[in-house]
């Protein structure tokens, strides 16, 4: 009776191990994929105007989107055959009522002086063609900017702010301004394309405690 038992119980453990074997054939844990699928470079900030950034006051107040009239062409004024890149900016600038406010800018002689900032050309509707970016500093402390895109060989502009500006950017193809707010926060502004104008997405405040309030009180002396 005591072989039988044992027996049965040897044909048992044989039995379990030629499972465990046969399982050995089924995969498990990690397996390969494949090839992972390339990661997409992220666009980095690409300054507009690097010398005047960190011109204006220390709080200079906040960049103020104007009311957005809709983007008509501007009259009187075409598109040459070598894009944006071959037209006068004062000649917009005289075509467009909005920018009636810069007067008659003349060229700023450098960073910090009153007067029309270079002309900078970058892409901000994503179609491959620059749109044409103009700024101006007026005697007020204030500055002007506007961005023109060509459309069927006119000129019309998509965009019009004001303000203190402290930086302009772009990331891809968003237009960042970057400004003191007047609470004492930095305000970074984002426009994006949205098929007609430029238009902001997100408008983001960030507070800086004093280094004041920051450093560690003086300790009493023995």
């Amino acid at each position: 009776m005591i072989k039988s038992v044992r027996a049965g119980t040897a044909v048992a453990v044989l039995a379990v191990g030629v499972l465990a074997l046969g399982g050995c054939g089924v995969p498990a844990g990690l397996r390969d994929g494949g090839t992972a699928p390339p990661v997409a470079a992220q666009p980095s900030p690409q300054p507009l105007w690097p010398d005047w950034d960190g011109i204006a006051r220390k709080r200079p107040g906040p960049a103020v989107s104007a009311p957005r009239p809709a983007p008509t062409p501007l009259s009187g004024i075409r598109v040459p055959g070598s894009g944006l890149a071959g037209i006068d900016p004062a000649e917009v600038l005289r075509a467009d009522p909005r920018a009636k406010v810069l007067g008659k800018p003349q060229k700023a002689a450098r960073p910090g002086q009153p007067g029309l900032r270079p002309p900078v050309l970058r892409d901000l509707t994503g179609d491959g063609q620059p749109e044409l970016i103009l700024s101006a500093d007026l005697d007020s402390g204030r500055t002007a900017m506007a961005v023109y895109t060509a459309r069927d060989g006119e000129v019309v502009p998509v965009l019009h702010i004001g303000g203190k500006l402290l930086g302009v950017e772009t990331v891809g193809t968003d237009l960042v301004v970057r400004s003191a707010a007047d609470d004492g926060a930095e305000q970074a502004v984002r426009y994006r394309w949205d098929g007609a104008r430029l238009s902001s997405v997100s408008d983001i405040r960030t507070y800086q405690r004093d280094d004041e309030e920051d450093a560690p009180e003086p300790e009493d002396g023995p």
